[in-house]
């Protein structure tokens, strides 16, 4: 099944420099293109019964014995509604639906601050959900036009916290937890915002505020949302049992294919995380099956197909997720893949395109520094890694996957003295992550600290030993090369032949002895 056809199509993309000004609503709510015309019209229809569904059911009573019509189903437009008022994903085809829908009415409505602000979050949702940063620009428009258009200059929830998700998107997690908090102290009973501000504060590893914020979106809004946010907040902390449990509960009550999919593809990173493939396999090929659409879910089979090496199905399952879905990350996992079975010439074609998706991204206004740096201390410059990296800490960008990513940097650099700080913090916040445990083993033993290193790389190969094709096997060779002595010590040298004594019983008479 090929994916949806790009909402706003039609547009020009919005560049980085135009994100500082609006354009007239008009250029943002032009017709949709084709193929959503006809998704459009029907859902249309459905406009007035979906307003019904949303509010309640309404039971018509026969009149002389007549048999009661059944209610009318949604369209699109209302179950991407639906979806988004209960904190859940929507389909692709009914988030697209919806877009149009919405550029449709802001264009005849400009003044409408709830529906640039619907429109400008959809945006953001699509963004993510396709890897094409260039809708994160169009949202930014959306989205300010709706503060400027709210009655009273004051702005709208709506749109703080639509902002506050672009800023995730892009991550700029200080600036996400801005908007978050803003939101709250006005508002502190609104739930929309917690998933916002949850991942801000991940992003900054500020460990005790995502735990608040999970237990306050749960209070506020109990069900298969705050499950999740549960589930992931307790496999970042290590509490695997705990997580595993509340993904199934999530999954086992979800109500619709695309939120399913979202618990079952939790449930895969989990079995991956703790080094069961197999079960990985399973739980992404479920996701699938539930919902064609969820590409990322491909990656994720993908990733676990490398550690069972089948790597036929696993290069499939990666091109064929990248043409959906083409997300920087997918193409540095495509491109180890390649590097690791010895086929240079494609692994270097996969990093030449990573790099140009960063610069794409990066030029939407996506902080990439990340990804980039674990990108270079690995494949490129590890000095240029080290640059980006101390940025990203400086801006209080300080969760664990940083803090291991400058550690490591800085030990590719030709520093272990100063990478091992930052390795160890991401080992004690970072939930039982393999590749953690790996970098900091390595950066001890070049320390010769060969006691805590063996014990850092049996931990990662304990946890995942297919964590990496590239980085695993290199995990083996350095713990082979941290292997203890035998029992009772090392052997004591032989003697050389030449001077080794002879046994007694082993003595022959010299010639002409008596």
């Amino acid at each position: 099944m090929s994916a949806p056809s790009a909402p706003g199509a039609s547009f020009a993309p919005v560049g980085a420099s135009a994100l500082s000004s609006l354009v007239d609503p008009e250029s943002l709510a032009e017709p949709p293109p084709l193929s959503l015309r006809t998704t459009l019209r029907r859902a249309a229809l459905g406009v007035v019964a979906g307003a019904v569904l949303v509010t309640g059911a309404v039971v018509a009573v026969p009149e002389d014995g007549k048999k009661a019509s059944r209610p009318s189903v949604p369209g699109p437009v209302q179950r991407a509604l639906r979806a988004t008022a209960a904190g859940a994903p929507a389909s692709l085809s009914d988030l697209t639906a919806l877009i149009g829908d919405r550029q449709q009415w802001v264009g005849a409505h400009p003044s409408d601050a709830r529906s640039w602000a619907l429109l400008g979050t959809a945006y953001v949702e699509w963004g993510r959900r396709s890897a094409d940063a260039a809708y994160y620009g169009r949202a930014e428009q959306a989205l300010k036009r709706s503060l400027n258009v709210q009655p009273g200059g004051t702005g709208s929830t709506a749109a703080l916290v639509g902002l506050a998700e672009l800023a995730d998107a892009r991550h700029d997690f200080v600036a996400a937890r801005k908007w978050g908090e803003t939101v709250r102290a006005r508002e502190p009973k609104q739930w929309a915002v917690y998933p916002a501000l949850i991942d801000a504060y991940g992003g900054l590893g500020d460990h005790e505020a995502v735990n608040s914020a999970v237990e306050r979106f749960t209070a506020l809004r109990a069900g298969v949302p705050a499950l999740v946010q549960t589930a992931r907040m307790q496999r970042d902390r290590g509490r695997r049992e705990e997580a595993l449990a509340n993904a199934r509960d999530a999954a086992d009550r979800a109500t619709t294919p695309a939120q399913k999919a979202q618990c079952l593809h939790l449930l895969g990173e989990l079995a991956w995380e703790r080094g069961e493939p197999k079960e990985a396999v399973a739980q992404f090929g479920a996701a699938l099956r539930t919902d064609r659409a969820h590409h990322a879910s491909l990656a994720g089979r993908a990733r676990a197909l490398v550690a069972l090496g089948r790597t036929d199905e696993a290069r499939r399952d990666y091109r064929a997720a990248l043409a959906q879905l083409p997300r920087p990350e997918y193409l540095l996992e495509l491109g180890e893949l390649y590097e690791s079975l010895g086929m240079d010439t494609e692994a270097d074609e996969q990093y030449g395109q990573l790099r140009r998706a960063l610069a794409r991204d990066e030029g939407q206004g996506v902080d990439h520094a990340l990804l980039r740096g674990r990108f270079e201390a690995d494949h490129g410059d590890p000095a240029v890694a080290v640059g980006l990296l101390d940025a990203e800490w400086a801006r209080s960008h300080r969760s664990a996957a940083v803090a291991d990513a400058l550690g490591w940097s800085l030990h590719r650099s030709g520093d272990p003295s100063a990478a091992l700080e930052y390795a160890a913090r991401a080992v004690d916040t970072g939930g039982q992550n393999a590749s953690y445990a790996y970098h900091l083993g390595v950066i001890q033993q070049a320390l010769r600290k060969y006691g805590p290193a063996r014990r850092n790389l049996e931990e990662a190969l304990r946890t995942n030993p297919g964590f990496s094709p590239l980085a695993g096997p290199a995990a083996q060779e350095a713990l082979d090369d941290l292997a203890p002595p035998p029992p009772g010590g090392p052997p004591k040298p032989r003697p050389s032949p030449e001077s080794e004594p002879e046994r007694p019983e082993a003595r022959r008479p010299a010639p002409g002895s008596p």
